[in-house]
């Protein structure tokens, strides 16, 4: 073979490859739609608006969709998926079942931007908009979205059921956890501040308040009022995550886990003498440091494992395929 012909075959494989390893980031972009549905945005934001100004609390709900969709084979909009006959979604995985929420929310935000853009936008790019808009509703940091996933026909239970991280992990659970996401031990601690809005579930944190003993007093008594020590018709009553500011996005969570305030167990995993206490410290002090990170680290968890070009589709409703 001619030198000539021997590069341009190199340079062709070479290509192929980069095309196979690396072709999902690259059609992922914040201009995505900016020709085919400029107004997405717009539609989006009316809608997400309107539920958090409704209901505060609507907005963790929808940026914890997020975190349940990308970790679960990629964030790929499968987490909207409903149980049919023949067909099992991640509803009712134990992770999401009578927990995970927003899902009407999600179909306004659908039925918006389908009223402007027929067919043209994802329900997993339209997880990833809302994601943005409530926290900064809530008063946290914005960033630009990357933009172009396509929406999953199929679901994995199994893969929910295991693949989420549960509020009694350590912090070696949690780091290989996120590793396993193709996330850093720094997207952990920056993507945790995200329980500075929401709420839990007293099944979630009975053992810590009960139990554990790196809890500050006063804490952990007022939130065993609301929690008997059994199971039982107690085991859904809810208590904020952040008790300073359960509705305002800011680093809070950081200065709890500080006093040791964490409600769930895997929260005051992250100051309890690990690798990651430096780090709880200095989102604790600098406010504008764990926004930064926490945006980086949305965008870098967004682009975990999408659906790009001719795979998968684009739903006309989010709860079914097409």
């Amino acid at each position: 073979m001619a030198p000539s012909s021997c590069f341009v075959a190199l340079f062709t494989l070479s290509c192929t490859l980069l095309l196979l390893m690396g072709c999902s980031d690259a059609q992922l972009s914040p201009d995505f739609y900016s020709k085919s549905c400029p107004d997405a945005f717009t539609g989006v934001k009316s809608q997400v608006e309107s539920a958090v100004s409704k209901e505060p609390g609507i907005g963790a709900s929808l940026l914890r969709l997020f975190f349940h969709d990308c970790f679960v084979n990629g964030c790929d909009g499968s987490v909207l998926l409903d149980d049919t006959p023949t067909f099992t979604g991640e509803k009712n995985a134990a992770p999401n079942r009578n927990s995970a929420r927003g899902f009407e929310v999600i179909d306004d935000v659908k039925s918006a931007v389908e009223k402007v853009c027929p067919g043209v936008v994802s329900c997993a790019d339209l997880l990833a908009i809302t994601a943005r808009d409530s926290v900064v509703l809530l008063g946290g940091p914005s960033w630009s979205v990357k933009l172009g996933r396509r929406d999953a026909r199929t679901a994995s239970q199994a893969a929910a059921n295991s693949s989420l991280p549960s509020p009694a992990s350590n912090l070696t659970d949690l780091i290989s956890s996120f590793e396993s996401a193709g996330l850093s031990t720094t997207d952990l601690v920056a993507l945790s501040g995200s329980h500075s809005i929401g709420q839990a579930k007293c099944a979630n944190f009975r053992a810590r308040i009960y139990n554990e003993t790196d809890l500050d007093r006063s804490f952990g008594e007022i939130r065993r009022k609301n929690c008997p020590s059994s199971a039982g018709p107690g085991d859904n009553n809810l208590a904020p995550l952040d008790l300073q500011s359960p509705v305002a996005f800011d680093n809070t969570y950081y200065t709890n886990l500080l006093q040791f305030k964490g409600l769930l167990h895997s929260d005051q995993q992250l100051f309890s003498g690990g690798s990651t206490d430096s780090l709880v410290r200095t989102y604790a002090s600098s406010p504008s440091t764990f926004s930064s990170d926490f945006a980086a680290a949305m965008i870098k968890m967004g682009d975990i494992l999408p659906l790009t070009g001719s795979d998968g589709e684009v739903r006309k409703n989010c709860r079914k395929i097409n």
